[in-house]
């Protein structure tokens, strides 16, 4: 039995759209959205802007649990992923099985904002200010309200599909 070192199902690169692969070749940071409910989602897409409030901005899928939960309450929080958190990433992106919920199997802390993964971790906790659809997705901007800033790992980043690390 073979394992591919990618993935086989995916769209070959020269029948992706001209945009499609322009994001592609984009490295991105991968963080977890998540909201009370709980509910949450893997975002690969996120900008945090400094500012007094900062803020952070986000393209999220409009028909995610995630986001029928965080414009309810209003509230998320944004954690930043490390290359230990692939399968959580996974998880919460739809790409992996998630027995007894995305939340199972996991130690969590409840926070004002959303559940955020336990142990010393960097998060925002953010209130929702605005949204409006951008393309194919919703581009959602909040006003961070607290930022808990853990240790400095590596980050876990997306590119050309694949998680990375900044070594490679």
């Amino acid at each position: 039995m073979t394992i591919h070192s990618t993935d086989p199902f995916a769209t070959p690169d020269e029948e992706k759209s001209a945009v499609r692969r322009l994001r592609g070749r984009l490295a991105a940071p991968v963080t977890l959205w998540t909201a009370a409910g709980p509910a949450g989602l893997t975002v690969s897409s996120t900008l945090v802007a400094d500012g007094d409030p900062g803020r952070v901005l986000g393209l999220i899928d409009d028909e995610s649990d995630f986001w029928d939960a965080a414009e309810q309450s209003r509230r998320f929080a944004v954690v930043a992923l490390t290359p230990a958190d692939r399968q959580l990433a996974d998880r919460f992106a739809g790409l992996m099985p998630a027995p007894g919920g995305l939340f199972a199997g996991a130690d969590w802390i409840d926070t004002d904002f959303g559940p955020v993964p336990a142990g010393t971790r960097t998060w925002a906790g953010c209130r929702l200010e605005s949204s409006r659809a951008v393309g194919w997705a919703l581009l959602v901007e909040a006003v961070i309200e607290t930022v808990e800033a853990g240790p400095s790992p590596e980050p876990l980043i997306h590119y050309r599909g694949r998680y990375r690390t900044l070594g490679g």
